[in-house]
């Protein structure tokens, strides 16, 4: 081994810097992880996106939930706001990758279908292309939804 090598194998048992997830530096390795799994309840990571599905002249407006953690992202909640028959609905499950799963179910008042269900394909640009139905259909109506993050 030259010198050369073995300085440089002692620069690398130079004191290690750790820190959390927050950027605060930590004691050690352990204490730098430990936050991590206590944060880890119930509750999974959510974060909000905006979709459009356009089909010819009609327009719904979706708020959607999901855990960006997973990847499909799982669908937490949401909303569709306009657009469509009874509004509001609320989202209650899906994914959201290559491809699209939304199923709703309607919060608002009116004589509308009780259940959607939106499934379509991922394209370029960021949209998917499928189709949706009511009350158990899912290819009832075409569509271009538009992901809008």
């Amino acid at each position: 081994m030259t010198t050369q090598a073995r300085k440089q194998k002692g620069a690398q048992r130079a004191e290690h810097k750790f820190f959390n997830p927050q950027g605060a530096e930590v004691k050690t390795r352990d204490e730098a992880f430990a936050s991590m799994q206590q944060d880890v309840g119930a509750e999974a990571a959510t974060t909000t996106c905006k979709l459009t599905l356009h089909n010819g002249q009609i327009t719904f407006a979706l708020e959607v939930l999901y855990n960006p953690n997973t990847y499909p992202h799982v669908v937490t909640g949401g909303q569709i706001t306009s657009g469509i028959c009874g509004a509001p609905w609320d989202i209650t499950s899906g994914f959201i990758g290559e491809s699209l799963r939304l199923d709703a179910k309607r919060a608002g008042q009116g004589s509308c279908a009780s259940t959607l269900t939106i499934v379509g394909e991922y394209q370029n640009p960021p949209a998917f292309r499928g189709t949706y139905g009511f009350d158990g259909a899912t290819s009832s109506f075409k569509h271009t939804t538009r992901y809008e993050c």
